[in-house]
């Protein structure tokens, strides 16, 4: 075992891998359980095939080692549970482990992962108690000691969760699982990584006994999770755990430094009641000018309060609800007494009212319910009524502190802060409720606003400026921008007519980018105020910049009307910076060089604004606004927390409807600008997904409001836009392995919905690359084909996916799956879309073009796509059929089996012509068209040519054609020869599966028309990559673009959804173990029903090849070389050339397109042309060599293993088949069970293995050699037998 281990070839070690079973069972005393043997001798194969560079192999290692004990039980070892915390674990690193097996779908977990965590669960099951605990410990230490990616860790943590319930762990488990989540998922996928989160959570309730933690210990614990990704409360996880604590709650431990008296600490209400108290009290020790104490003291206390009410709430679930209230009430009181004293006592020491308000904001952000009973939570509705009787008094205090000159230093901006958003909290909750005009905070907002007027224009005239004078300055500016953001999100509120005021002439009369001076130190200051004052000052400068523009975003939203298109030369303009625009942009294109990128969010609402009445007049300064713009956004691409407001932002402003309109009309730099951003932002998405989402819903929802427009003329812009749309409707690249895991495991997470609570707590972005086709898909089922201009950007979308059909057919050969194919395929989804829309003259013009697609050689799922289409026009258009049976009489020029597409339209003839009355000379024409092709040479052509003329058949038969009647019996001859065909092998099994395709037999072009069969059912059962399939319910989550009620996601009326691609597809039977990746299913039906030896070679082609080797001299062999496994063109090339050059008899390839290749013909020099080729796929090898078997041959393979032969000592027969492997993989296992022998050639170096062309050229040197000697020596026998004739 350890021999075949080293070979480190998967073939070679996992038919090997049953023996490690025996020898753990042998290894086992049956009398008393006991290792007879250390099992070390066991674990140390294992940890070689961990520690191999072949990932296969470690895979394969791993999972035999999970499925251990689903067989058996093995005694307990202290090696084992070593080897699981160490070896294991660290090949449980690796991410590639967890690819889902081929065949399954996406989202459906990794196979791994799921063997892990039934392996965790029975293994921890049977460790004595004595060992649990330290097992389980050392098994989380470890995974806190090294960084994870972010899906081994989340199947780990899975893993954990499921351990049934035991006392395991105590407060240094808590320590180790806090560890976890704060030092190993700071930087991983955010959905993962709060799913994480869950499970650990879930391990914690589990596992921890509660006698040995107490309720302090739990509380830092649940601080480290964090609330906006796992733990929100609402969830089935907040649930889970309010029980978890209402069950525990007696059997705390009691902290060691507890302060209460008379209190019980285990009992939560008490914890949290005593932690509440303790927070308000003012320490001592906290001087009234110190910075703003830390969030997280908050955090954690407004948590426990929360789950505390939510225990008492379970308890008393059948009883009373006054009890909850009563219990909120008693837990807040200390913080709503000490709050109700903030408007009358102006001694309340500082520290105090900052940690009352922190308290009360995360009261407020953490009772919002994410489940699904948010408007039925008695909770909020009564923490808002507590804080709602506390209005007046915190309004009063933040007045005071606002407008009095009492925030003099660096660290009261802080607060400043702090107040405007407590008062913005207490805004919406006032009208949330209902707004009244004396509500306490309206008394409040005027003299705020004026308040903060006065002192700016004060601080202007003063000459000396001191910190306290430039921080108040800082307030009043931060006052004003919170004044003027909430009433600009709240029209309700607005304080003023829509007259100029004092606070709109203020705020245009600003200096923009005013830079505050750094202040001087003030004569009674020290050295450490001076340098207070001096840190951090740029911050400080670029938040008063920022509030600026916040004002003038507000000023110019609501005096949009009044901005002109170009300055008038007014002496004083009322409001200048709404009447001079121009000066206005060029103050923005100075406010973005200076401000940090976090902070240029108003500036690009100021200039969404702006540039549209601009960009007529002044465009090259418009231009100038995109450039600056963008630059500022392509340099965030890795900076996520602002990444996305600001491109959003950026859309919004560029991508503005207006401006867009106003591009394309006047056609100038303006309008090339914006396409050229365009596909600068769709070539960033290839590399950072979701950056294309932003853009096109931007776009199609502005295009939308416009549709709804009852002009003529509504969609024009769009029109002058529609590459958008054109690129949206393809957009999707192909991504890296390691992408797709992660994009897999996310769709899984998902799929568990509400079972994971990080599903509920984080918004669903929809920024997966199929989002920006649903979104182009969804606005153009929107557009009404009775519009003018709706009609004219849709013919013209048409045309230009048309036009990218036939660039994508000529740029290169189209391999299943790659990038061209996916291209193609979603071509002629979107065409399928708008085909309803389109009128018989649009239909004059580009039928040729659809006709023409049909001859192209193309994947099967692009096939299926464009014979529907070519249905779906006949049926509508039936004066195309004339063209239509002319595609029938093709040139040389065209491929043999393009003609397959047109009689797979043909196959559909009873829809057709189910809107003709006179259908008879039509089916007369249909009918002599498929005996035509009946006498095709080609098997392919004459499979789907007999299908067609069974189908028209019938229709003549139905509607009793006489003119038939002189066919009637060559067709029934022909139909009931094919019928009772016994004894064609795979001609009549492929008969019988042609008729069962789902295209022929279930599938009905116009009742199975509708979004689920394009753009899920049909490219699954067309066997394209599960990439892109997109489930109709992408298509009901995606809200951006909505449609109307009435409209029907599942129209097909047929069985169609319910068939699995193995219904019909070709299904060989053996092990695709050798096969790569990237190797699917054959998806081109004309392939699948040709079997590997209807490809042989007809007789007259074998004879043409022999006269044409005997004109030229050349002898060819009884050899055949088989190179089915191998992927590489270079090696396929080179192979052809060394076969060509010692006259192999036929070279049999796994894809006979690889020939077209480039680097296959570099290599080849034109073998090809001198060679037979034979095509046969992986699956059908099998009965390939068990044929060749039958004729005699020696099946021969080229690998090393245990029995194989030496070159050098090895014979060849003359009837030898050579197979060669995988350039990875080498042959599978289930193929070296066909194999007579295998052949290994000597090697002295150290690296085991030659390149697969030049290992395949050695052997057909040496099986040519050997046959050239045998001629000689059979020579040699002839001459001497001659001249002993001669003497006798």
């Amino acid at each position: 075992m350890t021999k075949s281990d080293s070979s480190r070839q998967i073939h070679l070690i996992k038919p090997v891998l049953p023996k490690l079973n025996n020898l753990f069972e042998y290894a086992v005393s049956k009398e008393n359980g006991c290792w007879l043997f250390h099992p070390s001798w066991h674990l140390c194969i294992y940890k070689r095939m961990f520690e191999s560079e072949n990932k296969i192999l470690t895979k394969e290692g791993v999972i035999h080692f999970l499925e251990l004990y689903e067989t058996k039980v093995l005694p307990f070892s202290p090696e084992f549970s070593e080897f699981i915390t160490g070896p294991l674990m660290d090949a449980l690193s690796e991410s590639s482990l967890y690819c889902r097996n081929p065949g399954q779908l996406i989202g459906s977990g990794s196979p791994l992962g799921l063997k892990l965590q039934k392996f965790l669960v029975t293994y921890v099951s049977l460790l004595p108690e004595e060992i649990k605990s330290s097992f389980l410990l050392e098994f989380i230490q470890k995974m806190a000691r090294r960084h994870w990616c972010a899906v081994p860790i989340l199947f780990l943590s899975r893993a954990l969760a499921s351990v049934p319930r035991c006392k395991a762990l105590g407060v240094e488990g808590l320590l180790a699982l806090r560890d976890v989540i704060q030092c190993t998922m700071i930087t991983h996928q955010i959905l993962l990584r709060g799913a994480a989160q869950c499970y650990l959570l879930q391990t914690a309730m589990n596992l921890v006994d509660v006698e040995k933690v107490s309720l302090s210990d739990v509380s830092a614990f649940l601080m480290s999770l964090r609330q906006e990704e796992s733990l929100g409360r609402g969830t089935l996880l907040w649930t889970e755990l309010c029980d978890w604590l209402r069950v525990n709650e007696s059997y705390f431990r009691q902290s060691s430094n507890c302060t209460s008296v008379g209190l019980h600490e285990t009992s939560l209400n008490a914890y949290v009641k005593n932690l509440v108290q303790e927070y308000v009290k003012s320490p001592a020790w906290e001087r009234e000018n110190c910075v703003m104490p830390d969030w997280f003291e908050a955090k954690l206390i407004a948590l426990m309060v929360l789950l505390a009410v939510d225990v008492e709430g379970m308890k008393t679930q059948y009883s009373e609800k006054q009890r909850t209230q009563n219990v909120l009430r008693i837990f807040l009181d200390p913080l709503l007494d000490a709050l109700m004293k903030f408007g009358t006592n102006a001694y309340v020491p500082l520290p105090k009212t900052d940690r009352c308000l922190q308290l009360l904001l995360k009261l407020l952000h953490m009772c919002m319910s994410k489940g699904p009973r948010t408007q039925d939570d008695e909770v909020f509705t009564l923490l808002q009524d507590f804080v709602m009787s506390t209005t007046e008094s915190i309004s009063e205090f933040i007045l005071r502190r606002l407008t009095l000159n009492e925030l003099t230093s660096v660290a009261d901006l802080d607060r400043c802060h702090l107040y405007l958003t407590v008062l913005t909290e207490l805004i919406n909750l006032h009208v949330k409720v209902g707004w009244k005009s004396n509500n306490p905070i309206w008394r409040v907002v005027t003299p705020l606003k004026n308040a903060s007027i006065r002192h700016l224009q004060e601080m202007d005239s003063r000459q000396e400026l001191t910190l306290g004078s430039q921080i108040q300055r800082v307030v009043s500016m931060a006052v004003l921008a919170a004044v003027c953001g909430t009433v600009d999100q709240r029209p309700e509120l607005q304080l003023d007519s829509l007259g100029a005021g004092p606070l709109e002439r203020f705020l245009s009369s600003l200096h923009l980018n005013h830079v505050l001076q750094k202040p001087q130190a003030e004569e009674r200051g020290s050295f450490s105020e001076e340098s207070a004052s001096s840190q951090g000052w740029g911050k400080i400068v670029a938040q008063y910049t920022h509030d600026q523009w916040v004002c003038l975003s507000f000023l110019l939203k609501k005096y949009h009307t009044l901005i002109p298109t170009t300055e008038s030369v007014a002496l004083e303009p009322l409001l200048p910076a709404v009447q001079m625009p121009a000066r206005t942009l060029k103050s923005a294109l100075e406010a973005l060089a200076v401000l940090p990128s976090d902070q240029v969010l108003p500036v690009f609402h100021c200039m969404k604004i702006l540039v549209p009445k601009l960009l007529t007049s002044r465009e090259s300064l418009c231009i100038e606004s995109f450039d600056v713009a963008w630059k500022i956004i392509s340099s965030l691409s890795n900076t996520q927390l602002i990444f996305w407001p600001n491109l959003k932002a950026f859309v919004q402003f560029v991508f503005d409807n207006k401006i867009l309109t106003l591009a394309a009309k006047i056609k100038g730099q303006a309008y090339f600008k914006i396409k050229e951003i365009m596909y600068k932002i769709i070539e960033m998405s290839a590399v950072k997904t979701g950056v294309f989402n932003i853009l096109i819903s931007h776009c199609c929802q502005s295009w939308v409001m416009s549709a709804s427009d009852a002009s003529q003329g509504s969609l024009l812009s769009a029109k002058n836009y529609s590459e958008l749309v054109l690129e949206a409707c393809v957009f999707g690249t192909v991504f890296r392995r390691d992408q797709r895991l992660i994009q897999d495991v996310q769709t899984f997470v998902e799929n568990l919905g509400h079972d994971c609570a990080a599903n509920v707590v984080m918004e669903n972005t929809k920024r997966e690359d199929c989002y920006v086709r649903i979104c182009a898909v969804k606005f153009l089922y929107l557009l009404d084909g009775s519009n003018m201009s709706h009609k004219l950007f849709m013919e013209d979308l048409a045309i230009k996916l048309l036009d990218k059909d036939a660039s994508v057919s000529e740029s290169r050969t189209c391999y299943v799956n790659s990038l061209q194919h996916r291209v193609k395929n979603r071509i002629w989804q979107t065409l399928l879309v708008l085909f309803p829309r389109f009128d018989q003259n649009f239909m004059n013009g580009i039928i040729d073009k659809i006709f023409h697609a049909g001859f192209i050689n193309n994947q099967a799922s692009i096939k299926y796509f464009i014979e529907w289409v070519i249905i779906l026009i006949l049926h509508k258009f039936p004066q195309f059929l004339p063209k239509f049976w002319d595609c029938f009489s093709h040139g040389e020029e065209k491929p043999k089996t393009s003609v397959c597409t047109f009689l797979a339209v043909l196959s559909h003839l009873e829809v057709i012509t189910e809107d003709i009355p006179e259908k008879k000379l039509i089916l007369k024409q249909a009918l002599v068209t498929a005996l035509q092709w009946c006498l095709s040479h080609n098997f392919s052509v004459r499979l789907y040519a007999l299908v067609a003329l069974k189908k028209v058949w019938n229709l003549c038969q139905a509607w009793r054609v006489e003119d038939a009647d002189a066919l009637t019996s060559v067709v029934e001859s022909i139909l009931r020869q094919v019928e009772s065909a016994h004894g064609a092998g795979n001609a009549r099994r492929n008969w019988q599966r042609i008729q069962e395709h789902f295209f022929f037999a279930t599938f009905h072009p116009l009742k199975d028309y509708c979004l689920e069969t394009i753009f899920y059912i049909l490219p699954r059962l067309s066997g394209l990559i599960e990439d892109e399939w997109i489930a109709i319910s992408k298509f009901a989550k995606y809200t951006d673009i909505p449609l109307d009620a009435g409209f029907q996601w599942y129209l097909s009326q047929t069985q169609l959804g319910e068939l699995k691609p193995g219904d019909w597809s070709q299904q060989d039977i053996g092990s695709n173990s050798g096969r790569t990746d990237d190797q699917l299913e054959w998806t081109d039906v004309q392939k699948k029903i040709i079997p590997w030896k209807n490809n042989i070679l007809d007789l007259d082609q074998e004879l043409m090849f022999q006269d044409r080797a005997a004109k030229l001299g050349k002898s060819v062999s009884r050899l055949i070389v088989v190179a089915s496994l191998i992927n590489k063109p270079t090696n396929l090339g080179g192979l052809c050339r060394t076969c060509e050059v010692f006259g192999a008899s036929v070279l049999v390839l796994g894809n006979l397109q690889c020939v077209g290749d480039k680097q296959f013909q570099h290599l080849s020099v034109s073998a090809e042309q001198w060679l037979p080729l034979l095509e046969v796929k992986p699956p059908q090898l099998i009965d390939y060599l068990q044929q060749k078997k039958a004729e005699g041959y020696t099946i021969i393979g080229v690998e090393q293993t245990t029995k194989s032969v030496d070159l050098i000592q090895y014979h060849f027969p003359e009837k030898s088949l050579l197979l060669l492997g995988n350039e990875r993989e080498g042959i599978p296992a289930n193929l070296i069970q066909q194999l007579d022998v295998c052949v290994e050639i000597p090697q002295q170096g150290i690296i085991r293995s030659l390149n697969v062309h030049v290992s395949g050229a050695l052997l057909i040197w040496e099986y040519t050699r050997q046959q050239l000697l045998g001629h000689r020596d059979s020579r040699h026998e002839v001459c001497a037998l001659s001249e002993m004739n001669c003497q006798c």
